[in-house]
């Protein structure tokens, strides 16, 4: 008599007409997932939670199938660093913090820039973390900032952690640089030297971090009593050439402003380079204030005052909360909310003005 039993191959199940395994329906069933996440935990996708596998894979296991356990499961191999950041000091200075936090746990580093402006980005962000068997992602501005990204790796089952400005998510899969608290202690500086007139340089209007760091700075102005004539701002690109735009623009101002903040580093370098051309001497006729405290900012002459951001702190949290996320243990406590403090380093690019109004 012809053996009618249902063939099994290399210990998959057997797969039916309209390509799903036998028995997916009631693995989805007693799991509380749907059958999508079932066949993903299969194919041993990385889009797929370490607790959700872990569920789906016990189940398996009461109804007896073969099914063995991916590494993965256990330890993860490969995380991603995504970006779309004109910054290049900055992703320099993210990786290098990420990968010292890796140094010790044996996870690999992958990194994608991409261009967060193009339709399908989303999308390449997906098959980035497909084509490399990623465990999770670290994203940082401005891809952090964009909701439809994190919507989309929620959907698909991808752990991840996010860096931002302000809290846009489960904190648990959040570090916070606190830009506006940064911005405001900028202000304060300035304000406290005796300058009353400012120029602000912003960076895009599309990074979250670029408004906050300027509304900490407008805040701080408002309360000390002072009004929009106090201050010109210039929307830069965080790019040395739009620091050079901006500057061009902020002291050609009539009353020229005596302190200048950049929001990052690169733009601030940008305005020495007009400051220099324009015969105006940093700090004697004009300060500066710039963000990141990036290597540059102690290279420059003067050396620059500018918002120390703990670039290596924000990779060890971020690291440490993706990890914990992934189900791996690392021995490091983690903070419900993960935050970091920047603050202000001073140099000599800052002093009270030469006079009370700066006429140019």
């Amino acid at each position: 008599m012809e053996n009618t039993k249902p063939a099994r191959a290399s210990g998959f199940p057997y797969f039916s007409a309209l390509g799903a395994p036998s028995g997916v329906e009631e693995i989805a069933r007693r799991t509380d997932v749907s059958v999508k996440t079932v066949m993903r935990v299969m194919q041993r996708s990385p889009l797929v939670s370490v607790d959700t596998r872990n569920r789906v894979l016990a189940s398996m296991r009461e109804l007896g199938w073969s099914f063995p356990s991916a590494r993965a499961v256990q330890r993860p191999a490969l995380v991603g660093l995504v970006y779309d950041n004109p910054s290049a000091q900055y992703v320099v200075d993210v990786q290098r913090s990420v990968l010292a936090a890796l140094n010790e746990t044996g996870v690999g580093l992958v990194v994608h820039p991409c261009d967060s402006g193009r339709s399908d980005y989303v999308e390449g962000v997906r098959r980035f973390a497909l084509r490399h068997g990623l465990s999770g992602l670290l994203l940082i501005p401005r891809v952090s900032e964009d909701e439809l990204l994190a919507t989309a790796l929620r959907e698909a089952g991808c752990c991840y952690v996010r860096v931002a400005s302000i809290p846009l998510d489960d904190p648990a899969r959040t570090v916070l640089t606190r830009d506006r608290k940064a911005g405001a202690e900028a202000a304060r500086h300035l304000l406290t030297l005796g300058h009353r007139h400012f120029g602000v340089i912003a960076g895009p209007r599309r990074y979250r971090s670029s408004i906050e760091r300027v509304e900490g700075f407008v805040q701080v102005l408002f309360e000390a009593g002072l009004g929009p004539s106090a201050l010109e701002v210039y929307q830069g690109s965080y790019t040395f050439e739009s620091g050079i735009a901006g500057a061009e623009y902020l002291l050609a101002q009539r009353p020229r402003p005596t302190a200048i903040f950049a929001c990052n580093d690169e733009m601030a370098s940008g305005c020495y380079h007009v400051a220099l051309r324009r015969g105006l001497a940093i700090p004697e006729d004009l300060s500066m204030v710039g963000y990141d405290d990036s290597p540059i900012a102690a290279q420059l002459s003067p050396g620059l005052t500018s918002v120390h951001l703990p670039v290596d702190e924000v990779g060890q949290l971020a690291v440490r909360s993706l990890l914990h996320g992934l189900g791996w243990r690392t021995g490091g406590v983690v903070a419900r909310e993960a935050a970091v403090t920047p603050r202000l380093t001073v140099r000599d690019s800052t002093r009270s003005p030469a006079v009370a109004e700066a006429t140019g």
